[in-house]
């Protein structure tokens, strides 16, 4: 018997090593499921990524190059000035961009053009979903390519450098635009969103049944089974925050080019990630919860005393399961992670959580009965 209990001690903890690895893999599955495929995520993400000056200074960059790329404002300068004073129209030109660069920066600073530049995100992101799900008559994407159209943008550009005054009917259609997925990737890029709605599901179910096993399997030790699994889960979401610093270093450095664009890339990288962190944080959060549940129901005097004070409380369902009710609520009203935002994570955690409450319950009135 002994060794039959040591051997399924053993497993039970293989069994918990093998969920912390799903666990972590898990965390970045949900990062990309919300990222790619959730449309106010990324609407979310790109106001956040245009809020930031490093990164709005290179948006405002692209758009004064794209406006001097395809509108001849030294021409228009010319033709402006009297006639001899032509050869200044250069050097005015010249001088003009830079004053360009500083006016389009404090333009996509305001409200009214954030808007415009997180709806034109929008777009493109439903033009993507939809081009992923097979297309449809209803969406242009370009024969098959997915573009970010930002021709609004540069025409409050072009009005606010002052020149370029038939920009409107001169630009070509494809100015101001950056290409999100081309016709050629396609087929990849269908490949991958399914690999990432097929791996969210299956990699939490997996997660959760074999952290539910390993502590099914240690009859006698579940308490110790329950510890190692929110250190598990501490685990994995440490790691997942670890391994985002690691290759945030490695992405930055391959994007960057220059010097002057680094800290946008790195701004970029940070803002894009921000999901993942919180995914990871809301991990060890949930570990730190069952490490404290582990230890509130052992046998330790202050773990005595606590379920002591507590079994009145408990006693009653209607004052225990309402107090938890109110801590439930008060958890999802504050989102702390995404699986909070959807209907079927939110409903096995709460499950989880209403079943771990009724044994806490149950033992405390076996041992105080008469308190």
């Amino acid at each position: 018997m002994r060794a039959a209990g040591q051997r399924r001690r053993r497993l039970s903890l293989v069994l918990v090593a093998v969920a912390t690895v799903l666990a972590f893999l898990a965390i970045f599955a949900v990062w990309a499921d919300q990222q790619l495929l959730d449309n106010d995520d990324w609407a979310d993400t790109s106001s956040a990524l245009l809020e930031n000056d490093a990164i709005r200074g290179q948006v405002a960059g692209f758009l004064v190059d794209e406006l001097y790329a395809n509108v001849d404002v030294e021409g228009e300068i010319s033709e402006a000035l009297p006639p001899g004073a032509a050869a200044v129209a250069g050097p005015a030109s010249g001088a003009i961009s830079e004053l360009a660069d500083r006016g389009a920066n404090r333009l996509l600073g305001r409200p009214r053009v954030q808007a415009r530049w997180e709806e034109a995100n929008r777009r493109a992101h439903a033009a993507f979903i939809k081009v992923i799900d097979g297309g449809g008559d209803v969406v242009s994407t370009g024969e098959g390519d997915v573009v970010l159209d930002l021709k609004e943008l540069l025409a409050e550009t072009q009005g606010r450098l002052g020149v370029g005054g038939r920009a409107a009917e001169e630009l070509p259609a494809d100015a101001a635009q950056i290409t999100v997925l081309r016709s050629d990737q396609l087929a990849l890029a269908q490949d991958i969103v399914r690999l990432i709605e097929s791996l969210v599901a299956l990699l939490v179910l997996l997660t959760v049944s074999f952290f539910a096993l390993a502590v099914g399997l240690a009859r006698g030790r579940r308490r110790e089974a329950l510890r190692a699994c929110g250190a598990g889960l501490v685990v994995a979401g440490t790691g997942a925050l670890i391994a985002r610093s690691l290759a945030g270093d490695l992405v930055v450095d391959d994007v960057a080019t220059t010097a002057a664009v680094h800290p946008a890339a790195e701004a970029t990288w940070t803002i894009a990630t921000s999901l993942l962190e919180e995914v990871a944080a809301a991990t060890i959060g949930y570990g730190i919860v069952v490490l404290a549940s582990a230890w509130l129901g052992g046998p330790s005097a202050t773990a005595v005393a606590t379920r002591r004070a507590l079994a009145p409380y408990l006693r009653e369902p209607r004052l225990a399961y309402g107090g938890l009710g109110v801590l439930v609520l008060l958890a999802l009203a504050s989102a702390p992670a995404p699986a909070t935002r959807r209907v079927v994570p939110t409903l096995v955690m709460v499950g989880l959580l209403a079943v771990g409450f009724e044994l806490l319950r149950r033992q405390t009135a076996r041992e105080h009965r008469r308190v």
